[in-house]
C-alpha cells in the first residue's frame, strides 16, 4: 500500500500545482484512495459533457440567472443528481467519480461538481463553507445568488441563510453574526481539506488504517504544518508496526507542538520507537 499511497500523493500534488482554478483533478486524485485503479480522464470528460450540453441550450448572451436555471434543470431534473441523505457517510459520496456514476453525493462533492460545471459556463462561481453544510455562491451584478447543490440547486434568500445559522448556532449567538460575512469564497485548499476530513473520519471509524494513512498523507500535502495530522498518521503507523515512519511523524509532531497536553505521552512513544528502530539497524 505504501507505494500506492506515494503515487497518489504525487498525482494529488501535481493536480494541485497545475491549475489553480481546477477542482475536479485533485478531487479525482483523492478518490484513488478508494478506487486505486481509477482513470481520471473519462470523469473530467463527463463534466465537460454536462457543461457542453447546457452551453448548447443557452441563448447567446444568456444572463447569469438563465445559466443557473439551465444548470439546475439539466443536473437535477434531467440527470437526477441527488443528495444522499440515507447513506451520508458512505465513502463513495466523497469520491467525485462515484458521485458522477451514481448521481449521489454530499454537499461538498455536489457543490464541487456544480462549481466545475458553472466555471465551464462562464459563471463567477465559488464554494461557501457555510454553517450547516457547504453551499455555492454565484456572482450576479452587484449581488450573489446562493445555491444549495445538495438540495436540487435550491436558491437561498438571506432569510433562509439566517434560519440555517440559527439552527446551527442557536438564536442568541445568531443575533451576533453577520450572514453576509459567512459567504466568503472557500479556497481550493478549503474544499480539498473538507473532502479529505470526511474520508479520514469514515476510514478511522471503520478501521481502514491504510486508507486513513493515505488520506492524512494528502492532508499534509494541503498543509504540511498541520501538527494534528502528523500525530494522527504517526499513531496509525505505530499501530501497523511501521516503526520508522511512526518515529518520523511523531517526532515532527513534538517539534511543532512542544507544549500541548498530549506531548508527554507522544515523547514517551518517540523514545520507545527510537529503541525499536535501533534494534533493526
Amino acid at each position: 500500500m505504501h507505494s500506492a499511497i506515494h503515487a497518489i500523493v504525487n498525482d494529488f500534488q501535481r493536480a494541485m500545482d497545475t491549475d489553480e482554478a481546477a477542482l475536479a483533478e485533485p478531487a479525482l486524485a483523492i478518490a484513488r484512495i478508494e478506487y486505486d485503479d481509477l482513470d481520471v480522464a473519462p470523469y473530467v470528460a463527463s463534466i465537460d459533457a454536462l457543461a457542453g450540453t447546457i452551453a448548447d441550450r443557452l441563448k447567446p448572451h444568456a444572463t447569469t440567472e438563465e445559466r443557473v436555471a439551465m444548470l439546475n434543470q439539466h443536473l437535477y431534473i434531467e440527470k437526477q443528481f441527488l443528495g444522499n441523505e440515507t447513506s451520508y457517510y458512505d465513502p463513495r459520496n466523497s469520491c467525485l467519480n462515484a458521485v458522477l456514476d451514481r448521481k449521489l453525493g454530499i454537499p461538498i462533492t455536489l457543490s464541487l461538481l456544480y462549481i466545475e460545471i458553472g466555471r465551464r459556463l462562464g459563471l463567477d462561481i465559488a464554494g461557501v463553507s457555510f454553517p450547516g453544510h457547504f453551499l455555492v455562491r454565484v456572482g450576479c451584478g452587484e449581488g450573489l445568488i446562493v445555491v444549495d447543490p445538495f438540495n436540487g440547486g435550491a436558491t437561498l434568500t438571506m432569510a433562509d441563510l439566517h434560519e440555517r445559522v440559527i439552527r446551527v448556532h442557536g438564536p442568541v449567538a445568531a443575533q451576533q453574526m453577520d450572514v453576509a460575512d459567512m459567504l466568503a469564497p472557500a479556497t481550493r485548499c478549503d474544499i480539498m481539506t473538507r473532502i479529505l476530513r470526511n474520508l479520514k473520519k469514515i476510514y478511522m471509524e471503520s478501521g481502514e488504517i491504510d486508507k486513513a494513512i493515505g488520506v492524512i498523507s494528502l492532508l499534509l500535502v494541503v498543509d504540511a504544518t498541520s501538527a494534528s495530522e502528523w500525530r494522527d498518521r504517526g499513531l496509525l503507523y505505530r499501530e501497523i508496526e511501521a516503526y520508522r515512519a511512526a518515529l518520523t511523524d511523531l517526532s515532527r509532531y513534538v517539534d511543532l507542538m512542544p507544549d500541548t497536553a498530549d506531548v508527554t505521552a507522544i515523547r514517551h512513544m518517540v523514545v520507545e520507537l527510537r529503541a525499536i528502530n535501533a534494534r533493526f539497524n
